[in-house]
């Protein structure tokens, strides 16, 4: 395996979201998110659990900031919780929540951590919900003005704001198949909700620029390579689709002011609403791209789908590990695409850790990861600009429709005790920071 060397400017960071790791769900003022009430509607966690509690960040967050300062970890990304800070989703503030952030920045501060805030990391506000959610446009109005209020706040105490984390899974996976919060099947109204979900990401933009805020503005997206199973013409169709669909669909209408012809031809438009200068709106210029990447596409036509060949291994979400793939992304991306700076800015393993004697040993994680900054330092060296990295996740959460069955953290959490137990990998990591800084 060959050595890492990356720039000394080069940020390595952990991330985090908020209704995965902080609980206080009915403390200090916040209402409900459609996260709240779709994890309480039996039968949709596979667990049964909720993130009522989480890893309870709300009350520990100063232990987990001096967890990052001992890892040397420089930078954390994690978002703000909407219903926390605007119970409605529209009209009052919420003080109390408002200061829960301001104590976890001063905590940060404190230790030289740079913060990067994500605005909205799937939370919506279930007052919202129940006058449309995403799919009506006044939501991405509300959006906006919230993303305008937390710029005024913080905008000059953070490194970055990202307007949306994967809206690829509010839309696909909220509105498209119902995995997710709030649990709608309907693909018509996943390319809608999608379309609004950029609207907002655009108006948010205009309103925080308008602020003249410090802070970095962009948005952070999962994508991922599709690759035919077989040079058959089907497979390749199936490969070109699925990136349409799924990369193009938000790359382009930012970059390029547009949907992509093949997605629009194939997916189920017949609810999609595209306003006057609704493209104006999202090709606002960004200042980064946020791309989180854990698998490759793998498009197979036959019954039952050709399997991946010769296969570094599967994740504990079934995932297949395919770090290549991160170089193959950038450098496409890069091709066809007028890119500004990019962030990794989630990329991480599912792992079935087990603590053995007060350790986490969690070898297949490190493995995981020093194969893909070798992907990511390949793609460095091939001239594209990425300016960090965050390992998804911090610390053990809750991992959405899975509950707290899969664990991506560098940190083992008890989630009886609360106790924390920094894994393996967090002490490699902490070695790797030292080594490239």
């Amino acid at each position: 395996m060959s050595k890492l060397t990356f720039p000394p400017s080069f940020v390595w960071g952990a991330a985090s979201s908020a209704y995965q790791v902080e609980g206080g769900a009915a403390e200090g003022g916040r209402a409900p998110s459609i996260w709240d009430t779709f994890t309480h509607t039996p039968g949709k966690i596979i667990d049964g659990s909720s993130g009522d509690v989480a890893c309870d960040h709300y009350h520990r967050y100063a232990e987990d900031v001096a967890i990052m300062a001992a890892m040397g970890v420089q930078a954390y990304r994690f978002s703000i919780a909407w219903p926390r800070v605007q119970p409605l989703g529209q009209g009052a503030w919420n003080e109390e929540g408002f200061a829960f952030y301001g104590r976890l920045l001063d905590a940060l501060e404190a230790q030289g951590i740079a913060a990067h805030l994500t605005l909205y990391h799937w939370d919506l506000p279930q007052a919202l919900e129940e006058q449309g959610g995403w799919r009506v446009r006044a939501t991405a109005r509300h959006f906006a003005a919230y993303a305008a209020e937390v710029a005024r706040r913080f905008g000059h105490r953070a490194a970055t704001i990202a307007t949306h984390n994967e809206p690829w899974c509010t839309a696909n996976l909220g509105h498209g198949v119902g995995q997710f919060a709030p649990g709608e099947a309907n693909p018509a109204v996943a390319v809608q909700v999608s379309h609004h979900l950029l609207l907002s990401h655009g108006w948010a933009m205009q309103a925080m620029r308008e602020l003249g805020v410090k802070a970095q503005l962009g948005i952070v997206l999962n994508q991922w390579t599709s690759d035919p199973a077989t040079a058959s013409a089907a497979d390749r169709a199936a490969a070109d689709f699925e990136w349409a669909r799924s990369v193009a669909w938000f790359m382009d209408p930012i970059f390029k002011g547009r949907y992509p012809e093949l997605a629009l031809q194939k997916l189920d438009t017949s609810l999609l609403s595209i306003h006057e200068n609704d493209f104006t709106a999202i090709r606002q210029p960004i200042d980064f791209l946020g791309v989180n990447y854990y698998f490759r596409h793998f498009a197979s036509t036959e019954t039952p789908p050709r399997q991946p060949e010769g296969a570094l291994g599967f994740t504990d979400m079934g995932w297949e590990v395919y770090p290549q793939g991160l170089t193959e992304l950038l450098l496409r991306l890069k091709a066809e695409y007028p890119l500004p700076p990019l962030w990794i800015t989630e990329n991480g393993m599912a792992n079935a850790d087990r603590p053995q004697e007060g350790q986490v040993h969690d070898q297949a994680r490190i493995e995981y990861v020093q194969l893909h900054l070798q992907a990511l330092q390949t793609a460095m060296q091939a001239g594209v600009d990425v300016r960090g990295y965050f390992y998804w996740s911090l610390m053990d959460n809750f991992e959405w429709n899975s509950g707290y069955a899969r664990r991506f953290g560098l940190v083992y959490v008890d989630y009886a005790t609360q106790q924390r137990t920094l894994k393996d990998s967090a002490y490699w990591y902490r070695g790797l920071i030292a080594e490239q800084s």
